[in-house]
């Protein structure tokens, strides 16, 4: 029997090629057989913890998003440490070559996270932010306000700002990009 930390490093194997794969293919030409493959594992062993490319791609992207969140620390407390981790958040993911290997070459399934359906990290985002704001609240640096609703706002902003990023470049540079996201959410929770 596998240990449980051998499970796991078996299971953040199978991720890695993954995203080793999503960034040199994009998601439409990912296929379990070459995961397995990169992952220097069998295909069953694969199956055995995913039944397909998609469960894979959801979990290695909650994976990253989280991972992000967990690696930018909270520089203090109340509104505006926590307008700075979320702009940090932000322009982390905005240059993650996977997220944006994701966005860039599979629109479809980005969409689903944004128009149809949260995601699991989107959940755990607006639980971590709610939670931030909620003190916020409390040391009277944030409005008034359901914490989980207002979280998802700023949830809708930032990935707003994400996926538009590359769009408006010629217009906002990287700075100014982090700079209004920043006056556009202390605006909104203030």
């Amino acid at each position: 029997m596998l240990s449980t930390s051998n499970a796991e490093d078996i299971g953040d194997r199978i991720l890695d090629a993954a995203a080793s794969c999503v960034t040199a293919y994009g998601v439409e030409r990912v296929t379990l057989a070459e995961i397995a493959r990169r992952a220097g594992v069998s295909r069953p062993t694969v199956y055995r913890r995913w039944t397909d490319t998609r469960e894979i791609l959801a979990a290695l992207l909650t994976s990253r998003v989280i991972g992000v969140w967990r690696d930018v620390r909270s520089q203090g407390q109340g509104r505006e440490a926590l307008v700075r981790r979320i702009v940090a958040v932000a322009d982390r993911l905005r240059r993650d070559e996977l997220i944006m290997s994701v966005l860039l070459s599979s629109p479809e399934l980005a969409m689903v996270y944004i128009t149809q359906r949260l995601g699991t990290s989107q959940q755990v985002l607006i639980d971590a932010a709610a939670s931030e704001i909620e003190a916020a609240q409390r040391d009277g640096s944030a409005r008034p306000g359901d914490p989980r609703q207002l979280a998802a706002m700023v949830l809708l902003i930032t990935q707003s700002t994400i996926q538009s990023a590359q769009i408006v470049r010629p217009i906002l540079d990287a700075d100014a990009l982090a700079r209004e996201l920043a006056h556009s959410l202390n605006g909104y929770l203030s």
